[in-house]
């Protein structure tokens, strides 16, 4: 089993004093635990900020997004080199960034094989919408989504993988234990196992992101196929956060 990673996307929120006092709170409690790894990813400008204030623990840091390009006339954007020997992690393909800034498959594949080039893990993310749920294509698209984030490229031995079902980011509403375990098992490992041999399959950690709180965290958990969590809005609160890594830690059989 991979090593199991929950990951906490603060989105557009917190000040750069709220950001250091959330990351202080986090790391004074899960900074030495063993066995799963700690990710928060706040805003660019609190990057550095939050890495000093976790520095010396065990909590890692992510970007929520980054260009493609290492350098350049791209204003407002920031780049894999700017993020190195801050961040240890990346979020690429937010279903936000495809649905609110018009990020395509292949523009994602491009920032992918960027993060890899960096030595930065991206964390990519893949999931349907709820009318293509309905229409019975969640498995058709998140195999495309899949595939095409991760084309031509071959080494991918830091990858981690998100399921986010569209439909369950933001509303409140998560998808069941069985969705996730019939899609992250069902259709990731196998694309996994197809594109880069069932070695990488077996050791690609895959997390679930959707509406994840600390009273659902254990159902999907428990699932075999679900090695964690990308947590949005319940990161925001430390204490939620913390109880949600500590019932991932218990249900995988860490803690």
């Amino acid at each position: 089993m991979p090593t199991p990673i929950v990951a906490g996307n603060w989105k557009m929120n917190t000040s750069l004093a709220e950001g250091v006092r959330l990351a202080s709170l986090v790391s004074t409690t899960l900074g030495y635990l063993e066995g799963i790894e700690v990710v928060l990813c706040p805003p660019f400008v609190s990057l550095g900020d939050v890495e000093q204030a976790t520095r010396g623990t065990s909590v890692q840091i992510g970007a929520q997004n980054m260009h493609f390009e290492e350098r350049g006339a791209f204003t407002g954007e920031v780049s894999a080199r700017m993020l190195v020997g801050i961040c240890s992690f990346v979020i690429l393909g937010h279903s936000e960034r495809r649905s609110l800034f018009g990020e395509t498959d292949g523009l994602i594949n491009r920032k992918v094989r960027a993060a890899f080039e960096a030595g930065i893990r991206p964390i990519l993310c893949v999931g349907e919408s709820l009318d293509q749920r309905e229409a019975g294509r969640a498995a058709e698209i998140v195999s495309a989504r899949l595939r095409q984030g991760l084309a031509d490229l071959h080494n991918v031995e830091s990858l981690v993988i998100a399921y986010e079902p569209v439909w369950a980011i933001g509303t409140g509403r998560s998808a069941t234990p069985e969705i996730a375990a019939e899609i992250m098992g069902g259709v990731i490992q196998p694309a996994l196992a197809d594109l880069f041999g069932p070695v990488v399959a077996d050791n690609t950690p895959l997390l679930y992101g959707g509406s994840v709180n600390p009273q659902n965290i254990e159902s999907f958990a428990q699932q075999e196929s679900v090695h964690g969590a990308l947590v949005g809005g319940a990161s925001l609160d430390a204490t939620q956060f913390v109880e949600i890594v500590q019932l991932t830690a218990a249900a995988k059989g860490v803690a």
